[in-house]
């Protein structure tokens, strides 16, 4: 059955970027050989979710859309035309999904931002998180978990400890 996962790193104090949105801070645990499950959970996936300010972030890196070959759905506000890459969406988010996960497929990824991790969770859409907690205190900056009224009890199914520090931890609904 395909799961709704949010995979995403924050920094222990809970922010996943910096006021500005700069996310240069998650280079700290880069290291060469290492991607921490990354590539093997994106080849689980054929579903992206993420927010505008998430999209225009990655678009800012000059690189090759990463989720190119996967239906891309932007959440927005704002009124725009799809292009090949993206389909801009502001309607109804459960029902979509509850859609998409009555189709055969992989995983559904929730990629970012804050707004998004909230708006699914305060729907209670994500059967998956997925947390590398960074080892740094940023201090503020744009927290992950957003208030929302709905409660959400997880159980913890798994939890790595890397060389570099960086913390993995996996709930499940």
């Amino acid at each position: 059955m395909r799961k709704v996962i949010v995979y995403i790193a924050q920094s222990l104090d809970g922010f996943i970027a910096k006021p500005d949105g700069d996310i240069q801070w998650l280079s700290i645990v880069e290291k060469e050989g290492e991607d921490y499950g990354y590539n093997a959970f994106v080849e689980s996936v054929d579903t992206v979710f993420m927010g505008r300010k998430t999209y225009e972030k990655v678009l800012s890196f000059g690189i090759e859309f990463p989720h190119k070959g996967r239906k891309c759905y932007v959440l927005t506000s704002q009124q725009r035309d799809s292009d090949e890459n993206v389909t801009f969406f502001n309607g109804d988010l459960k029902g979509l999904v509850d859609e998409l996960k009555k189709q055969e497929g992989g995983h559904i990824f929730i990629d970012g931002g804050a707004e998004t991790v909230r708006a699914f969770r305060a729907l209670d859409l994500v059967d998956e998180y997925v947390i590398s907690i960074i080892p740094v205190l940023l201090g503020s900056g744009i927290r992950l978990f957003k208030e929302v009224e709905t409660e959400n009890l997880l159980k913890l199914t798994n939890s790595r400890v890397y060389e570099s520090g960086l913390v993995q931890l996996k709930y499940t609904r």
